[in-house]
């Protein structure tokens, strides 16, 4: 059944307010609801201004839309985020370790603790990639997880994005816009500081660079302005002060990756990449890809480029595989996970299959490769013909989807039309792996806007918000 108990991140069950709460708590009784509406559109303009938009994906009129920003932080006190970052560097360190594993000896596959079908015969996987000896073994430089809090204020993993992880540039542009709107509160208290997350990247970036290279060249490698992302793209290479390039910007010759620029050919060291596998090289994967550059697996292959994050890195964020992932903490380090998985019924087996048709209603079922929250069913949130409709989807072909309960997502005050209201909120930290691990503290808190909504995804609806650690 799905649970109605929310946690509740400004107020305990008695009503009063909780500690790290208790600034903000002061400056909305000392704000009028006409002066935090006029900061609301106040962040509007300036964050059109500066064009921060994101394309939706269906949206046929091609146009582009603001995220909706709220005003009203999200407060973590700075106890408990310790406990959460040693639970996250914990999960990737584990992830990395599964995936150099996977593409070498597979030592988790002949223990048993992984399926050999959902290894080998994911579509994420890459066989491009065995043998091949990355710099530290890091395969997920960049990882977004997404947490959750439920009822009783647990935190959950709710997804590992391990691939092209995106929103850090509104995690560091929401902190940009709270300074700005709200200075008074950063003298009352002490919030621990994001803006430092472009150095960080650019350091880590640098540190993977192939062997003997001291001086790397690093570049961001986008598809181009009509991705969603392209903001975030441009943004984070003028922080880093590197080039965003496409793919028609680089080509392979003698064995090597060059960019052109104005003064002739320069070699390229190391690319963050935004661009999926399947586009990343037309001699490689897809043929009919103009996204990729021409020979770049094969430089990829000699050492000689790095690329961040790696080839293959989706067989670790499969929604199918994510189940395993405790296991996989367990075999490569020795330890219990710090952070909890949300319980998940892989529906290729008979008995969960069975289970989730029976229970439709009260279950959250996701496409295994699906992301962004599209092709997704809510159950107790659907009408029975959306039910009936996706019980047929899920019979065509089981293996593609998982399910999970109805979770409790915790809710925070949040600024809407009506005045402040709970609203759901999850949070994604993001998590840099190079020579060592290393994180700002926060994250991009993403907010369900609609009233009673579930899904805080930004291309269904949702907003976001600053995340303060405090204390």
């Amino acid at each position: 059944m799905v649970q109605e108990q929310y946690f509740n991140e400004m107020y305990a069950a008695d009503g009063s307010v909780r500690g790290h709460y208790a600034a903000l708590s002061q400056w909305m009784t000392s704000t009028s609801s006409e002066r935090i509406a006029q900061m609301r559109q106040a962040a509007q303009v300036l964050f059109h201004r500066v064009g921060i938009t994101f394309a939706v994906n269906g949206d046929t009129t091609g146009g582009e839309r603001l995220i909706p920003f709220d005003i009203l932080p999200h407060v973590i006190p700075g106890e408990e985020w310790r406990r959460l970052q040693a639970g996250l560097k914990q999960r990737v360190r584990a992830l990395n370790m599964f995936l150099h594993d996977v593409y070498h000896d597979a030592e988790i596959v002949r223990a048993g603790k992984i399926p050999q079908h959902k290894v080998f015969q994911n579509a994420q996987y890459r066989a491009e990639m065995r043998g091949i000896d990355l710099p530290n073994q890091i395969y997920a430089h960049i990882a977004g997880i997404d947490l959750v809090r439920a009822g009783r204020g647990e935190y959950f993993v709710l997804e590992d994005n391990l691939r092209t992880p995106s929103g850090v540039s509104y995690m560091l542009e929401n902190r940009k816009m709270t300074m700005r709107l709200m200075p008074e509160l950063f003298s009352r208290q002490p919030i621990a500081p994001v803006e430092h997350y472009p150095d960080l990247l650019l350091d880590m970036l640098r540190s993977v660079a192939p062997q003997g290279v001291l001086d790397p060249t690093v570049v961001v490698l986008s598809p181009g302005q009509y991705n969603s992302a392209y903001f975030e793209h441009v943004f984070l290479a003028q922080q880093m002060g590197v080039e965003v390039v496409e793919g028609a910007d680089l080509f392979v010759k003698d064995n090597l990756v060059y960019m052109r620029t104005t003064t002739g050919p320069q070699r390229v060291d190391v690319i963050y990449r935004r661009i999926d596998d399947d586009f990343l090289d037309p001699l490689a994967f897809r043929k009919d890809s103009t996204l990729g550059v021409p020979g770049l697996v094969s430089v990829y292959r000699q050492g000689r480029v790095s690329l961040a994050n790696a080839i293959g890195t989706g067989v670790a964020d499969d929604k199918s595989v994510y189940p395993y992932v405790p296991d996989m903490i367990r075999f490569y380090l020795g330890e219990e996970p710090q952070i909890a998985n949300v319980p998940t019924y892989l529906l290729e087996k008979k008995d969960d299959l069975q289970y989730v048709l029976s229970h439709l209603d009260e279950l959250v079922v996701k496409e295994a490769q699906g992301s962004g929250g599209y092709g997704m069913l809510i159950g107790p949130r659907a009408t029975r013909e959306e039910r009936e409709t996706y019980r047929q989807r899920v019979l065509a072909d089981p293996a593609k989807f998982i399910a999970q309960p109805t979770l409790a997502l915790s809710t925070c005050p949040t600024f809407v039309e009506q005045g402040v209201a709970p609203r759901h909120i999850d949070l994604r930290p993001f998590i840099l792996s190079g020579k060592e691990i290393v994180m700002v503290p926060g994250g991009l808190t993403r907010v369900a806007l609609k009233e009673g909504s579930l899904v805080v995804n930004s291309s269904q609806g949702g907003g976001t918000k600053d995340t303060w650690v405090v204390g």
